[in-house]
């Protein structure tokens, strides 16, 4: 095991030399995270069983494919993150944040299993929910979509070479563009839907808080990239742009193939052609982001993700009490893109 300095971020090896500190900002964003700490226990979810029966059978079957994906979702971007991410950034600083985002990723299963609990009380419900990524078509496809990208850099032990290089970016690229800032984003916009209608009240305090941890885990990535880029800009070409364009278009289309399923032939507030501009709105948001052209040129349709940012910003100075264990001093850096 090598522990001598390192050039670049991405230099195979183990580094584990503190000070001098090479990547002070990841450090920072470890200490930011762990003012964002909640727990299951603080989301109460007992009035969203009264509001589960007032749903028509078309909002239920939405809810139902919903709590699904969310049953598995973040289990899949935990094990990237440790059969990946943490085995080839090359940083201690680093390290320590994605030690701290697997423990929120462990947060959310947990969350997700309660809510499952809660909402699906038959036993044979929930069995059927936790095996979706086997049964109902519209997930399975998305987690296939993830798994590709896993496997993509599945034998990598060490990154020699640019095309090591490349492989693990783009791997790294689709968990936060792709997957934490595309899927993940699709789901909230439908929790945030129920939630601009008065409904499911537990299940919006829960994802505000996913919501944060989730944009914190896809800043941090998209930090990682802007970080390779200046140590070797040579990554960054057309090819790679291509490569991103065409990996956020499958995740689009997959998302939609996922809203079709959810809306059927359309509910009010929310059907398959808005999903699908919300969407284009966030894939593009994504490819500026990683200082790529956008593609789509859509507007985001949903004015209650435009209020998103803005009640959360509210709602964590004022709500402490419900809403996080450790108070956070300073300003909340939310998703700029809402």
């Amino acid at each position: 095991m090598s522990t001598t300095r390192n050039t670049n971020l991405l230099d195979p090896g183990f580094e584990l030399t503190l000070r001098p500190m090479r990547y002070p900002d990841f450090y920072e964003r470890y200490r930011d995270a762990i003012k964002n700490t909640w727990t299951v226990e603080e989301v109460d979810l007992h009035s969203d069983v009264a509001d589960l029966a007032k749903l028509t059978p078309g909002e239920q079957h939405l809810i139902g494919r919903l709590v699904a994906f969310f049953a598995t979702g973040d289990s899949i971007v935990a094990n990237n993150l440790v059969l990946t991410l943490y085995r080839h950034i090359n940083s201690p600083e680093a390290r320590l944040y994605l030690s701290r985002q697997l423990f929120e990723e462990a947060v959310h299963v947990q969350f997700y299993l309660t809510l499952l609990d809660t909402y699906l009380p038959d036993p044979d419900d929930r069995a059927a929910a936790f095996a979706a990524v086997e049964n109902i078509p519209s997930i399975r496809e998305k987690a296939a979509f993830c798994f590709r990208w896993m496997d993509s850099v599945e034998k990598l032990e060490r990154l020699e070479t640019k095309a090591d290089r490349r492989r693990f970016l783009l791997n790294l690229i689709c968990f936060a563009a792709c997957i934490e800032g595309l899927f993940f984003y699709g789901a909230f916009a439908y929790v945030y839907w129920f939630r601009s209608r008065g409904l499911l009240h537990g299940l919006a305090t829960g994802t505000n808080w996913v919501f944060r941890d989730e944009t914190m885990h896809m800043s941090f990535a998209f930090d990682v990239v802007d970080t390779v880029r200046k140590e070797e800009p040579d990554l960054f070409d057309d090819e790679l742009g291509r490569q991103v364009a065409d990996m956020l278009a499958e995740a689009v289309e997959a998302e939609l193939q996922f809203a079709r399923d959810l809306c059927g032939e359309g509910l009010p507030g929310m059907n398959t052609e808005s999903m699908r501009a919300y969407l284009e709105c966030v894939a593009d948001q994504r490819l500026t982001r990683l200082g790529f052209a956008p593609v789509y040129g859509s507007e985001n349709p949903f004015a209650f993700m435009e209020l998103q940012g803005v009640q959360e910003l509210t709602n964590f100075f004022e709500r402490r009490p419900s809403a996080y264990q450790v108070a956070v001093e300073g300003s909340v850096d939310l998703d700029e893109d809402f």
